[in-house]
């Protein structure tokens, strides 16, 4: 063998092993490179997907600004100022703006499936008022303690004396974080969280999102917040029944005073009758109310109407008679009157607070008023649903108009993504509709039920 040839032949191996080191640097920096393209890419596809939500969601917030501005709208519309639109009359749910969508979340007293929510507004003159509630309204409302009774009292009172039980500037004080006893009206319904007392369970109940209907969650048992019993039925919290915003102006649909029932002096309220029914008739009337207080004096009946409900029952107006008339008459001198609960709105637990209705009459009231949908916007029905003496009692604590609403208003944007929920109560007693308190509620998370939530998914199935 020619060692020259084997001599040229030698260094072969060593530029093989080279060439092999090299292809695998380079499959290794390709790799590299592969890798952060691959990085890159699945970054900005979460950046992408990302700003898409976003874009959702600001889709949603502009839905929601849209939505209060059609519930202004609705409010404005109102054939007379007072009046509780129906909620067949408007747009409440999956209502679309744009790519986007919002729900109006309400209450009702009409049977439903306990997990489904109501759609539409929620009249504020439903509930009790926490700034003039009495201490015997207070005691019944569901959940209520007669220390938490006592503590509200004491927090809205303007004098520092605490009420009994109450817990006052010695209890706040010792906190963590102190903090001192109000002493003022509430502002705000959440200021209940601030008493002493009022914790979770009582404000929210089984109720953790506040849609007022049951949720999954909601009847687990202890499975998960909040805590719950398991028996198909929702049973809300305190703040499901109480409000600070229901304010009635004491004016009639031009602007002028309306006239007191309860004066000593009754001639206005009989001429108003005689210009609306003839002379004739406001003279029957006259007589009636006249007779129907009997002897006065010490020891005997009142000789002065207590509320608007007791004189048109002395009256001996007919219904169609009374309506004529009723927004032209109060039974207070105030500029406006606070408290007033609607009976025509308000639940079964509220009504149930009232003096003269009580838990035994207020199912009886509710019944009557679901049969009877007509009776809207009147007080002339109670007087067929309560016996005399119980409506006279109630009477003081009624209305039939309602001047403030709670705007519960979900959206999301499109293909259903930036869920957005916010809470606005809107008041319309010195005219147009503004609103005077917001709340962001998206926190709370989903607020729709199950069944909205499965037509938003078949419907993105089919995209």
């Amino acid at each position: 063998m020619n060692p020259r040839v084997l001599r040229n032949e030698i260094p072969a191996a060593p530029r093989a092993a080279e060439r092999g080191s090299v292809l695998v640097i380079v499959l290794w920096v390709a790799f590299g490179l592969v890798s952060i393209a691959l990085y890159f890419a699945h970054s900005m596809s979460f950046e992408l997907r990302a700003a898409d939500n976003r874009v959702a969601g600001i889709e949603a917030e502009q839905a929601i600004d849209g939505a209060a501005r059609y519930v202004s709208n609705i409010l404005a519309s109102v054939e007379e100022p007072g009046m509780v639109p129906d909620s067949q009359t408007y747009q409440t749910e999956a209502v679309p703006v744009g790519e986007s969508t919002f729900w109006l979340i309400g209450r009702s007293d009409q049977p439903k499936a306990p997990d489904r929510p109501f759609f539409g507004l929620v009249d504020e003159a439903s509930k009790l008022n926490l700034n003039t509630a009495s201490s015997n309204m207070l005691e019944w409302l569901p959940r209520m303690t007669l220390d938490l009774e006592a503590s509200i009292l004491t927090w809205r009172d303007p004098s520092t004396n605490a009420a009994l039980g109450g817990a006052g500037d010695e209890t706040y004080t010792r906190l963590n974080p102190a903090y001192h006893c109000k002493h003022a009206p509430f502002e705000t319904v959440d200021e209940l969280r601030l008493i002493y007392g009022a914790d979770m369970e009582i404000l929210l109940g089984e109720d953790g999102n506040l849609n007022g209907a049951l949720d999954r969650n909601e009847n687990d048992g202890d499975s998960s917040a909040p805590a719950d019993n398991r028996d198909g039925r929702l049973d809300p919290g305190l703040l499901e029944y109480v409000t600070v915003y229901s304010l009635e102006p004491n004016t009639t649909t031009n602007g002028a005073s309306r006239l007191n029932v309860t004066s000593t002096n009754l001639s206005p309220v009989y001429a108003l009758l005689g210009e609306t029914l003839g002379t004739s008739r406001a003279n029957e009337i006259r007589q009636k109310v006249q007779g129907s207080f009997g002897p006065t004096g010490p020891g005997r009946a009142p000789s002065t109407n207590r509320s608007v409900l007791e004189f048109y029952i002395r009256s001996g107006m007919t219904a169609e008679e009374f309506a004529l008339v009723e927004t032209n008459l109060t039974a207070s001198s105030a500029t406006f009157v606070e408290g007033l609960v609607n009976v025509n709105t308000a639940s079964e637990a509220v009504l149930a607070c009232l003096p003269g209705i009580g838990i035994s009459n207020a199912p009886a009231l509710v019944a009557y008023r679901q049969s009877n949908r007509s009776v809207r916007n009147s007080l002339a029905w109670v007087k067929e649903a309560l016996e005399q003496e119980s409506a006279f009692q109630a009477g003081p604590y009624l209305t039939g108009r309602s001047y403030q609403f709670t705007a519960d208003i979900v959206a999301v944007g499109h293909h259903d993504r930036g869920y957005r929920r916010v809470r606005f109560v809107f008041d319309t007693s010195e005219g147009a509709p503004r609103i005077v308190y917001r709340q962001d509620l998206t926190h709370l998370g989903w607020a729709l039920g199950a069944e909205v939530r499965q037509t938003l998914q078949l419907a993105k199935d089919k995209r």
